[in-house]
């Protein structure tokens, strides 16, 4: 994990495009366009118009969201800033490192949230409450960061 991370250590990458009258194609490579090997993919769709998921963070886990279809914003907090992002193009990906709380909102309507992860399924990898995400984050950064 990095050193007492915040929400500008999250960043929206762009993705190659390659243009085609006939459609487009975004090849993602692991190291590459993706800051981390991936190691699970996934994605949420039939999510209602308006509606929020996530809510947690992660320890270990990096996590590169990409709005494949549709739109929707991703709200970032480090325990001290908040930080919304949209994303709305499926040639741009925002990278959210462990320790950064996110939640997605305000999908629109038919939208997919693909992410790719950086480690497989780990339960215990997982903050999904806030009031345990601060103390998180306090103790980690009495601690000078790393993994508790």
């Amino acid at each position: 994990m990095l050193k007492n991370p915040n929400v500008y250590d999250c960043s929206v990458i762009e993705l190659p495009k390659i243009e085609n009258r006939a459609g487009n194609i975004t090849p993602i490579h692991p190291g590459i366009n993706v800051p981390f090997d991936i190691r699970r993919v996934f994605y949420s769709f039939d999510i209602p118009g308006g509606e929020a998921r996530g809510a947690h963070a992660h320890k270990e886990c990096h996590q590169f969201l990409i709005a494949a279809s549709g739109s929707f914003e991703v709200v970032l907090d480090d325990g001290m800033n908040k930080r919304t992002v949209l994303l709305n193009r499926p040639f741009y990906g925002l990278h959210i490192p462990p320790g950064i709380w996110a939640s997605e909102q305000s999908f629109s309507s038919g939208s997919i949230c693909l992410v790719l992860a950086s480690e497989g399924y780990s339960e215990e990898d997982y903050i999904r409450n806030y009031d345990d995400y601060m103390l998180y984050v306090n103790i980690n950064s009495q601690l000078g960061g790393g993994v508790i």
